[in-house]
């Protein structure tokens, strides 16, 4: 396989705790030895990720994008419009440009900030970033004759 191009989206609420998705993409790439190239972009919030992924998927630079976010009920607005909007637009960037774009987005209904919660949405953010690698090399070694 040739080097792996990825671009990595993270958005910046909760950042602490989505920045361990790219960890364990990280880890699972190297555990399974795959020669990449991986670029991170920061964004605001998961709101900005859809235009960002297809800015990049255009570019024709990587054979995927991977995106992660922690959308949460701030209690003033409803979390499920920004999640619902942000899944629409992902898919639409994958299915428009023909680069696959995979979701690392979590959207809790009883997120509190406090040290057990953050320390559980810690590790699922590794593991979820491990599986997004997993699920990356999946479609990007897939032969379709």
């Amino acid at each position: 396989m040739n080097k792996f191009r990825v671009a990595f989206i993270k958005a910046g609420w909760h950042q602490a705790i989505v920045n361990n998705a790219l960890v364990g993409f990280e880890q699972e790439l190297a555990e399974q030895d795959v020669e990449n190239t991986l670029k991170s972009y920061d964004v605001p919030g998961a709101f900005e990720m859809p235009l960002l992924a297809k800015r990049l998927a255009e570019t024709g630079k990587f054979d995927a994008i991977v995106c992660a976010a922690l959308v949460v009920d701030g209690g003033i607005y409803r979390h499920d419009f920004v999640a619902q909007a942000v899944v629409d637009g992902l898919m639409n960037v994958q299915l428009a440009t023909n680069v696959p774009v995979f979701s690392v987005s979590l959207t809790p209904h009883n997120f509190q900030p406090v040290d057990a919660i953050e320390a559980f949405y810690t590790e699922h953010f590794i593991k979820k970033g491990k599986e997004a690698a997993r699920a990356a090399l999946m479609i990007h070694q897939l032969q379709i004759d």
